[in-house]
């Protein structure tokens, strides 16, 4: 046993266990024959720090796998990095333009080289910081979606889906981003509010009959524009279906159809149609016969004005950034007599969520998944129990999003990434194939041919993960015996990018589901409920508060206040109240010390027969036991309370309290064996300060990550000393706060009387007297309580009378409780009328109305303490 210091210093010992730990392999103990237990990390961008939100996922994550390692399973958690494509690029790009490089001065291979240099230099920086955190991942079988081996399964992939017919090259619109040169998924794009106009033009008819107005917040897409389309059941223009109008500008001469896109009680009810260049009109361009590769395409990949195919965009227009070309055009309109009016709106305009830039709808040939295909067994996944996600509420939103998918378009137009194994030749064919001799061979040549300059998106390769880490597709026993994995612990934000994308491509090439259970956390956020964001200057750094509390305050917070289907409100001071928690625990373990209790003998709770020390052994035994039901429903705040309420009150509080003073040898073995439970069920979420203590209390054969989780045998339960010592613990806590309300001295001696006291109460006191005395400072009596004033308190049958002559100034006392009570019940009053008003609670800021609610419990609790207390007095 070493003793102590006095002070509990986190700083002083994390690193130290995490590389013990490490250096040992006690992450991966060897365990032939054990149970696994598998769960993978998301894998963070390789570009990316440590955030909060990364903080809350890996410490689930972590509490779980070393839960799992206590219960002697075979814990296996996949830890790795991202190669993160468009974040990756961007961060070179960056680099090189500060030493006035350009990406176009080097060739692909040279490019790729820099970005690699890179990787090895600046892209391991979370990783460490996710070892500050405590996380207790598998090191030495670190991942990155770029090894060789992973390199080898996502290209295996996209061969196997292309030949099945699930992979395949189209002409649609998508999101382009023009400040990346690159197309982005819908899940990329964040939608802002913005100030725009709304542009009311008029477009002539053929015939010279007349107009028909249309409304539209891209002027300059009517270069494009290719018909006008108007609701079927629309009578004003039913007569005009299948004329034309003439665009201005242009003179392009374009249909009206038919089609139930168009919303008669909006605007005139008809609509510009430009399927090159919206995605609603690119399906009403379908419906009206009119083929993607005949649709009209007017922007380049920077999102400046081009020809279009039938030549009619004047030649002043060409080149033009696409919100000069806005300018131009309107002017245009304008001296034309085409423009009737605008109008000041506000618009949701999509920007790219990496560059910022505003995204284009684009045509343009890219490679898609057929995701509705490979959705449907990840539906019904769900659906029959295959995979239980939990919270069950976000059930409706996996179903939702699966149902309605789109095709998967995984091709990005960068230079980093997997580049897509597909070779064309001189007439354009296309061979999908592992390499280029395969290509050859299928091409039936020996002819060059040529390589598809495109990566896949990044979200391709990740959905990967839970079976190509695992050695996939080559032979591996890991992967038969860790696949599905049996849980994921993910943010609710990638559900869509990820969680459900490693259902549909684990199911169709695995055969069964990815994992067994999904939970979905919520997002951290500031402590008044907002959406942390640098702009608004709320963020937290999660290392920050390492520094400051260390990381098992940290943990701790995060686990406590992590309930299913609910975001967190972080508030420092709760971080600074779990690192004094860490530090209770610290302070109990040094009064251990001094007492001569050291480490336990055994794992079997110790024979005893004080009802202390059968109590904490009861005590104990059922937080074990509510502790497992928590964990197993993945109910982390429930877990975390439920330790905190055992370890700081039961133990800390009241049973090194009893116990003070007569720490005999029965008493010495309990409270060590107590302990050492405490510890083990302490450490996944505290795995420092635990395996700290753990030695500090004695000789070890294992450590404590390696340690056996303690049993919940109900045996052990014992309601007679329960009964008894929670008796005791109600008595002295009342004695307690009547002393404290009544302004009682500290060291003032009260006589206690008994009063319609049954047999078994009178038979406690008498057990109990030294306790009461040295808890509760009251000192029993046999005698019929004298007359006058006193406290009375009643716990069960029997009322218990302090006399208080003598003691306290009654009068006084008396008129300082009355005050306090008055002013009490006036603020719950006013607080009251205040909630009562409809128009305070309707207008006023949630934050607001929360605070007054508070702050009415408050003061109502307040004011029935104080009546309780006169009421006390007698």
């Amino acid at each position: 046993m070493s003793d102590l210091p006095k002070t509990f210093d986190p700083p002083s010992i994390e690193a130290r266990w995490y590389a013990h730990w490490e250096e040992r392999g006690l992450f991966r103990p060897d365990r032939p024959g054990a149970e696994p237990f598998t769960l993978v990390m998301p894998p963070p961008n390789v570009t990316g720090s440590l955030h909060i939100g990364h903080a809350l996922d890996n410490t689930l994550q972590d509490i779980l796998v070393r839960h799992a390692r206590l219960k002697g399973r075979d814990g296996l958690w996949v830890v790795g990095t991202d190669h993160a494509g468009i974040a990756t690029q961007m961060v070179v790009e960056r680099q090189m333009d500060a030493r006035g490089e350009k990406r176009a001065d080097f060739s692909r291979e040279a490019f790729i080289d820099k970005v690699w240099e890179w990787k090895r230099e600046s892209g391991g920086t979370i990783t460490g910081q996710l070892r500050r955190l405590g996380a207790s991942c598998d090191w030495s079988n670190e991942q990155f979606t770029m090894d060789p081996h992973f390199s080898k399964a996502v290209t295996h992939v996209f061969v196997k889906l292309y030949e099945e017919g699930l992979i395949y090259r189209d002409k649609r619109l998508v999101n382009w981003d023009p400040g990346l040169r690159t197309a982005i998924s819908d899940l990329e794009v964040e939608t802002r509010e913005v100030a725009g106009k709304f542009w009311h033009l008029a477009y002539p008819l053929e015939d010279g009959s007349g107009a028909i107005s249309v409304a539209t917040t891209r002027p300059e897409t009517m270069l494009a524009d290719m018909a006008v389309a108007v609701h079927p059941s629309d009578e004003r223009y039913a007569a005009l279906v299948g004329k034309r109008v003439r665009l201005p500008i242009t003179g392009r001469l374009i249909p009206i159809v038919a089609d139930e896109h168009a919303d008669p009680e909006l605007g005139s009810g008809a609509v510009k149609i430009t399927p090159g260049h919206d995605f609603n009109d690119f399906e009403v361009g379908r419906r009206a016969g009119i083929a993607a590769a005949d649709m009209l395409n007017m922007l380049d990949a920077d999102a400046r004005v081009v020809q279009t195919a039938d030549g009619l965009v004047p030649v002043d227009l060409v080149g033009l950034d696409r919100f000069e070309a806005r300018r131009a055009v309107v002017e245009r309109l304008e001296a034309e007599g085409a423009l009737s009016h605008v109008e000041d709106r506000t618009i949701a305009t999509p920007f790219g969520d990496r560059s910022g830039a505003v995204i284009e709808p684009w045509l343009t040939d890219q490679w898609y998944v057929d995701a509705a295909t490979l959705a449907r067994p990840a539906i019904e996944a769900v659906r029959d129990g295959r995979i239980k996600v939990v919270p069950e509420s976000w059930a409706k939103t996996w179903y939702n999003w699966l149902e309605n998918i789109q095709p998967w378009c995984v091709s990005r137009q960068l230079w980093w990434g997997h580049r897509i194994p597909a070779w064309y030749d001189e007439d354009g064919n296309v061979f999908v194939a592992a390499d280029e001799v395969a290509a050859k061979a299928k091409a039936g040549t020996q002819r060059a041919l040529t390589r598809d300059e495109d990566v896949l998106d990044t979200w391709f390769s990740s959905a990967l993960w839970p079976f190509a880490t695992l050695g996939w597709p080559d032979a591996d026993p890991r992967a038969a015996a860790r696949y599905p994995n049996d849980v994921l612990v993910s943010g609710f934000d990638i559900l869509f990018f990820w969680d459900a994308r490693m259902a549909m491509q684990g199911i169709r090439l695995m055969g069964d589901v990815p994992f067994r259970t999904l939970y979905l956390h919520g997002l951290v956020r500031d402590a008044t409920g907002a959406k942390m964001s640098k702009s608004k200057g709320n963020t937290i750094d999660p290392l920050g508060l390492i520094d400051r509390y260390g990381a098992d305050a940290l943990r701790f917070t995060l686990a406590a206040m992590e309930s299913q289907g609910r975001d967190i409100k972080l508030d420092e001071k709760r971080v600074e109240g779990y690192r004094n928690f860490a530090t209770k625990l610290w302070n109990a373990a040094r009064f251990l010390q001094a007492n001569g209790v050291g480490a336990s003998a055994t794992l079997e709770p110790p024979a005893a027969a004080l009802p202390v020390n059968r109590w904490i052994v009861a005590e104990t035994v059922a937080c074990v036991q509510a502790l497992d039901l928590a964990l197993a429903d993945l109910r982390f705040d429930e877990a975390a309370n439920t330790l905190y309420q055992f370890v700081w009150s039961r133990f800390c509080d009241w049973y090194v309290e009893l116990v003070k003073g007569a720490v005999d040898a029965e008493t010495r073995a309990v409270a060590a064996w107590a302990f050492d439970q405490i510890l083990v069920m302490l450490h996944p979420f505290m795995p420092f300060v635990t395996e700290e203590l753990w030695h500090a209390m004695g000789e070890r054969p294992v450590e404590l990550i390696a340690a056996r989780w303690p049993m919940a045998d109900a045996r052990a339960l014992d309601p007679e000393a329960a009964r008894e010592i929670d008796w005791l613990i109600r008595l002295v806590s009342e004695v307690r706060a009547a002393r404290a309300e009544l302004n009682v001295p500290p060291g003032a001696r009260l006589a206690m009387h008994l009063r319609e006291a049954g047999d078994m109460t009178q038979a406690r006191v008498a057990k109990q007297a030294a306790a009461l005395a040295r808890l509760a400072r009251i000192d029993p009596s046999d005698v019929v309580a004298p007359a006058g004033a006193a406290a009375q308190i009643v716990v069960d049958e029997a009322t218990f009378v302090l006399p208080l002559e003598g003691v306290i100034d009654l009068a006084a006392e008396r008129a300082r409780l009355e005050k306090g009570r008055t002013a009490a019940a006036k603020e719950r009053d006013a607080l009251a009328t205040r909630l009562g008003n409809p128009s305070f609670v309707e207008r006023a800021k949630p934050e607001a109305v929360e605070k007054a609610r508070a702050d009415h419990a408050d003061k109502a609790a307040e004011a029935e303490r104080l009546n309780a207390a006169l009421a006390r007095l007698g």
